[in-house]
């Protein structure tokens, strides 16, 4: 990014106040992360970003935006008086996304994003200066963040776009602006101001409203919720991938281990492998690879693309443990889709010892959520998963489920903020020979948990 200052007031039709010669080579909203030369946006929220404006001048920000029914304009710093700082933010994002005007991929979906735009990324790199969303900057903040830290010689750019509400993809998506726009597939996640997968679905396919002419859109062909919905855009360009042989783009000759997932495609006779296993991670590398077709890339390239892709770590990973036995750690968010297929994987995993499941609160699913967490019941079998660690109290109806099937000692309950005690009673019952697996949604912060059991 690079603009002068007089170039950010013409773009945002906005007044000057100490006006400098000036040029921003980045933007940032965190007045500790400042570098020289940055443009700080102070953003409105519970903790106003105009108190910080000073420490951000003080760390060397060249300019700063101001709304304008806050008091005390700086007059040491050149400043921008804009009506809305996040909407200015916005609205620079999307003059420097046209001026540069990379390819942009959009993924969306109730889980698989990250994962999914990791494996895209990867695979844009073969062939295309390529950026991606770093960590999960993907709402109308993270987004962007995301587009102004671009270079100006970006190619393709992978940006997720997430959802909390109706009407958030639209906005996101007229923001970018897409080339081809992907979801993954539909779940529980947001259920609480959706109310049904139904209406998350709609949601989700809001994501077409920006598409830009002869977009694509590429989406999980197994979910009947988007297929419906597809059905009702005759027009609209569009891939879909599965596990369904039904799908534009579909998997055979499956092979898992605990450490890897291979397979072919209908199209190909090319061999993928993913560094992660599961069959949900082999339908999000489908979708990857669909995008990659649809940029022109070659299926050796993608293959080539997957094998060495680098994964967010906290999804599907498999780790050492402290206590000889493996850890698989699948702790950066969870709703019961994303919690029951990996509860499935697990339970078939290889193991000489026995299976632990430390299973976290899934958050955010309303009125559901008694109900929705009671269903992992579905996925936990006492002959395969021998103890099973509940953290949280929206979970407790799980326990209540799981207790008359399970062994007497063998299921417990830990308040979140007591994960002292969770984490000694762990380490007394796991032995060299076994295997834990850790899920649960980010605001339960079981990564804590994983980083004292891990080597």
């Amino acid at each position: 990014m690079k603009l002068t200052l007089k170039e950010m007031a013409t773009i945002l039709n906005a007044p000057i106040k100490n006006e400098a010669d000036v040029t921003v080579t980045n933007t940032t909203f965190d007045s500790r992360k400042v570098k020289p030369g940055d443009l700080f946006i102070p953003l409105v929220a519970d903790n106003d970003g105009h108190q910080y404006v000073d420490a951000a001048k003080n760390n060397g920000a060249t300019v700063a935006l101001w709304q304008a029914d806050h008091k005390d304009v700086p007059t040491d710093l050149p400043v921008i008086i804009v009506s809305d700082t996040l909407a200015a933010y916005q609205q620079l994002a999307s003059h420097y996304l046209a001026q540069v005007d990379p390819l942009v991929v959009a993924v969306s979906g109730s889980n698989g994003k990250t994962t999914t735009k990791d494996f895209i990324a990867a695979i844009g790199q073969t062939s295309y200066k390529t950026v991606k969303t770093p960590e999960n900057f993907n709402n109308e903040i993270g987004v962007p963040q995301t587009i102004l830290s671009m270079p100006t010689d970006t190619e393709l750019l992978v940006i997720e776009i997430g959802m909390d509400h109706p009407g958030d993809l639209t906005f996101l998506s007229n923001l970018v602006k897409p080339d081809i726009a992907l979801l993954t597939m539909i779940g529980e996640a947001h259920i609480e101001f959706f109310k049904t997968r139904a209406r998350i679905a709609d949601g989700k396919m809001e994501i077409i409203t920006g598409l830009k002419e002869n977009g694509h859109l590429v989406f999980n062909g197994d979910e009947p919720l988007l297929l419906e919905r597809v059905s009702q855009h005759p027009h609209l360009l569009r891939d879909s991938f599965g596990l369904n042989s039904t799908n534009d783009l579909f998997a055979s000759d499956i092979d898992m281990t605990p450490l890897q997932a291979n397979f072919t495609t209908n199209q190909s006779t090319q061999r993928f492998i993913i560094p992660m296993t599961g069959r949900y991670n082999v339908t999000n590398a489908l979708s990857a690879i669909t995008v990659g077709h649809l940029l022109h890339i070659s299926d050796e390239k993608i293959a080539q693309a997957l094998v060495e892709a680098p994964i967010t770590e906290n999804r599907t990973e498999w780790l050492d443990g402290q206590f000889g036995g493996k850890i698989l750690s699948d702790v950066y968010n969870s709703n019961p889709t994303a919690a029951k297929e990996v509860l499935h994987f697990f339970a078939d995993t290889p193991t000489q010892g026995k299976r632990i499941a430390v299973l976290g609160d899934m958050l955010q699913l309303g009125e559901a959520s008694p109900v929705l967490h009671a269903s992992l019941i579905e996925s936990l079998d006492p002959t395969k998963i021998a103890h099973v660690y509940l953290v949280g109290e929206e979970i407790s109806p799980l326990e209540d489920a799981l207790k008359p099937l399970y062994p007497a000692g063998t299921v417990k309950r830990y308040a979140i903020n007591d994960a002292d005690r969770l984490l000694k009673d762990l380490l007394a019952d796991l032995t060299q020979d076994d295997e834990i697996m850790l899920k649960g949604s980010h605001g339960v912060h079981l990564e804590n948990i994983v980083a004292q059991l891990k080597k």
